[in-house]
């Protein structure tokens, strides 16, 4: 494994607002700071992932809120028909992305962890809305549910899309240990779909029917980050280990992963289990032990980034930081920064589209927020 190179450090620790009194803020940053990381929103707990509907930016909170923020504004809450939100364990409000010509046509996608009327667990769905101004929104359809949620461990869920009509989804087991293998379930799993919510018919697994329709690739723990290279056109993916192991993967349609920690749920077993599955696809970048604990994951892209043009970005939940890797080849990524933050844990790294760094954090109990960190 390629050594560190270096790791710097951003940001300071920032006053935390309640949720009722959310405001953008913009403290002065510390001389030493490099690169320098600017609070957008506190007071938050637990946003999951940020997305910009035209030049409005949207972030949820996993407990089931959902917020915008125009230029110069401040954040208003959006509302929104939202199902029955399952909050235990790691379930709630999820992934979350705008449709590539959200602003024109004002559609975006959740992930969430949906309970039945009686409040128990009933799976994870993707949700297709339509903004229809800066404080409220409608649904238009579900687009795929079905996705399993056992006790909420391991719930995934991350959303992006590749071109204005394939829309990838990352899935978790859901702590079931058949499910990263068997082509019937939805957990586990890369899964591609029309914006529409249909199966493409180039689906890998198309002809078998039934939710296999829906998978790209299987063998997957918990898939918490997805990220597209541009040139070339590749998909890349951040995912959870147990207690060793998280990984850096690209992403090719049809193959397997080799996560299958069966009999029972054995989280001993290989993360890529090539001694049981020979032609599984093995990681790029592996974290060793113990774990960081990857989350979100996107491609830092433009010339002001500099010496990280093109380089992937890596947020951390365990490790409280953002890893770079550069990227060489096909396939190869080195590890050559770490950037510690002083925010704690970070859930999603999203470029936006002022080119600069936006990061979320998943520290609970109103103590997270939205960041921006510029090159």
């Amino acid at each position: 494994m390629p050594p560190l190179v270096n790791r710097v450090v951003a940001g300071a620790a920032a006053g935390i607002l309640t949720a009722s009194t959310l405001v953008a803020t913009t403290p002065p940053l510390p001389a030493a700071a490099a690169p320098p990381v600017t609070p957008v929103v506190t007071g938050l707990t637990i946003p999951w992932d940020v997305t910009w509907v035209g030049s409005t930016m949207l972030f949820n909170e996993r407990p089931g809120r959902l917020w915008s923020l125009q230029p110069g504004g401040e954040p208003q809450r959006v509302t929104l028909p939202l199902p029955p939100i399952w909050t235990g364990s790691e379930g709630g409000m999820l992934g979350m992305v705008a449709h590539p010509a959200a602003a024109s046509n004002g559609l975006f996608y959740t992930c969430m962890s949906v309970a039945t009327a009686a409040g128990k667990a009933k799976g994870v769905e993707v949700w297709q809305w339509r903004l229809t101004d800066a404080t409220h929104a409608v649904k238009v359809k579900v687009i795929l549910a079905g996705i399993p949620i056992g006790s909420g461990r391991h719930n995934g869920c991350r959303l992006r899309f590749r071109s204005a009509d394939r829309l990838y989804i990352a899935t978790g087991d859901a702590t079931k240990g058949t499910n990263p293998q068997n082509l019937k379930s939805l957990g586990g799993k890369v899964l591609r779909v029309r914006a529409d919510g249909s199966a493409p018919s180039s689906n890998p697994f198309y002809r078998k029917g039934g939710n296999a329709r829906f998978v790209w690739t299987y063998g997957h723990r918990n898939v918490q980050g997805l990220a597209f290279r541009g040139s070339p056109d590749q998909l890349w993916s951040a995912e959870h280990g147990p207690s060793r192991d998280d990984e850096v993967n690209r992403i090719i349609g049809g193959r397997n992963y080799g996560w299958s920690p069966t009999p029972g749920y054995n989280e001993s077993r290989s993360m890529t289990d090539t001694k049981r599955f020979k032609k599984a696809k093995k990681a790029r970048w592996r974290s060793g032990k113990p774990t960081v604990a990857t989350s979100g994951a996107t491609f830092l892209q433009g010339a002001q980034w500099s010496a990280w043009n093109g380089h992937l970005a890596v947020a951390l939940l365990k490790g409280e930081g953002i890893l770079l890797f550069r990227h060489s080849g096909t396939e190869t990524l080195t590890k050559v920064t770490e950037i510690a933050t002083s925010y704690g844990r970070i859930r999603t790294v999203q470029q936006g589209p002022d080119g600069a760094l936006y990061l979320t954090t998943s520290n609970g109990a109103g103590k997270d927020g939205v960041y921006r960190l510029t090159a």
